[in-house]
């Protein structure tokens, strides 16, 4: 959610492909922890690259030159480039699920209650990210780059930012931010697949909207409240129909405050 709230806020496109680099992401780290037996702290270090290269060189080719397009032809490019990297991934990797192993499944248990390691090093994780993301676009000049393009991307020009300098900046960041949500989603999920980022890539979408899309707290406190919702869904209504509420939660969202818990209302001069 973090990445996406970073990319849509900056650049003001969803990038649908972000699912699939998380797939990306868990996949690097699969090959190098399990499958050559280095150490994890390698595998997420060349996950990160891997992953902050490709979220680069997607914008290049798929992106840049539509920067002047409609917001549809760039929706509908971010599900072609879905698509490409899922089925590039089938045909690297085949359709048979990896099962992952990682030295974070362990389990604290204190009662009835049981919280795994994965998911307090998650919370961790995502806390100092969101302070780091915050700090960096407050208090450097790229990050103050990263909000003029925001706010207006003509005037930005104007002042002589590089706007396609930035955005390839903000797709970077958000790409190494999905090879860590990669590797701590296959630590807590150890089942591996070209498919596995796609329904936590749709949540993560559905996390920033809750939160307040452009918002990097409303990302965070999206997505935990997001996932406390699921699970005590799977809990106490039906597992079956976690994913459907999900996605009610997005609706009344929607409807009650479109803007998200955190989101700021624009008004725009007529």
């Amino acid at each position: 959610a973090l990445g996406y709230t970073m990319v849509y806020g900056i650049a003001r496109m969803l990038n649908f492909a972000h699912g699939d680099i998380i797939m990306v992401g868990g996949f690097v780290v699969f090959t190098i922890v399990s499958t050559l037996g280095l150490s994890p702290w390698l595998g997420l270090l060349v996950a990160v690259v891997i992953c902050t290269v490709l979220g680069i060189v997607i914008e290049k080719v798929a992106y840049c030159p539509l920067r002047g397009a409609s917001s549809l032809a760039v929706l509908i490019t971010a599900i072609g480039v879905s698509y490409l990297l899922q089925n590039v991934a089938l045909l690297i990797f085949g359709s048979n699920a990896r099962q992952f192993t990682s030295e974070l499944a362990l389990k604290l248990a204190d009662g009835r209650l049981t919280i795994s390691a994965v998911t307090i090093v998650t919370i961790i994780t995502c806390i100092v990210i969101m302070v780091g993301l915050t700090a960096f676009i407050n208090k450097t000049r790229i990050g103050q780059a990263m909000l003029a393009v925001s706010e207006d991307t003509g005037a930005a020009t104007l002042m002589g930012i590089n706007v396609n300098k930035t955005i390839s900046i903000t797709f970077a960041i958000g790409s190494a931010l999905a090879a860590i949500a990669g590797a701590l989603l296959c630590s807590a999920y150890p089942s591996l697949t070209p498919y596995t980022g796609s329904m936590p890539g749709i949540k993560a979408f559905v996390a920033a909207v809750f939160g307040g899309i452009g918002s990097i707290p409303g990302a965070l406190i999206g997505g935990i409240l997001l996932g406390v919702i699921e699970n005590l869904s799977k809990a106490y209504i039906s597992s079956q129909l976690s994913d459907a509420i999900v996605f009610a939660v997005l609706i009344v969202v929607l409807v009650v405050k479109p803007t998200g818990l955190l989101g700021k209302q624009i008004q725009e001069k007529v």
